[in-house]
């Protein structure tokens, strides 16, 4: 078996054809992918033929907010048949991560009531009965949004929530009053 020509040199035209070749191929892919998908311009129409466009066109996923990260952990004891109501004032837009655990099952009722127009503009997100929830929330509008926990049992049950989120504060609502409760920022 005869062995290759390891000493083969390309020659400067198949250097030069090679490069151009090359260059060609990459101007392809730069006005048919990379700036349709990235800079949201299509000189060649290609870009809207293959949905590339739409890439470009796509939310940023960094977001700043006017509020002050914080962190929240509070507790209720609810004796049978009690309730308690707990919610947080926040913007349009602003985030919330939470946990809430209870040590037996509690109807729930997770809503919001938009700033200044009251309880019968209320919307209710998510409701049914469980002893625990994580998630979570993106406030739809501006207003106080929180859950509503509800003991329908003989058994005294203790609700945990843990929060983190960009909200101003949180109100209370128990036994026909309400009182609100401040959340320092996150210590830098």
């Amino acid at each position: 078996m005869a062995e290759p020509d390891t000493d083969y040199a390309p020659s400067p035209k198949n250097i030069i054809i090679a490069s151009v070749i090359a260059f060609a191929v990459a101007m392809v892919v730069l006005f048919t992918a990379i700036l349709p998908a990235e800079f949201g311009r299509d000189p060649l129409g290609t870009g809207e033929l293959l949905g590339l466009t739409a890439l470009s066109q796509a939310e940023n996923p960094f977001a700043e907010y006017a509020e002050i990260h914080r962190v929240d952990s509070v507790e209720f004891v609810l004796g049978p048949f009690q309730s308690v109501e707990y919610k947080y004032l926040m913007d349009l837009g602003a985030p919330m991560v939470f946990s809430w655990i209870a040590d037996g099952e509690l109807y729930f009722d997770m809503h919001a009531e938009p700033a200044g127009l009251g309880g019968e503009f209320a919307e209710s997100f998510e409701q049914g009965n469980a002893d625990r929830r994580m998630g979570s929330f993106l406030a739809p509008f501006t207003g106080i949004h929180g859950w509503f926990w509800e003991n329908r049992s003989l058994e005294t049950i203790t609700v945990k929530l843990h929060s983190a989120g960009f909200y101003v504060n949180s109100t209370v609502f128990r036994d026909g009053d309400s009182f609100e409760r401040t959340i320092d920022p996150v210590a830098e």
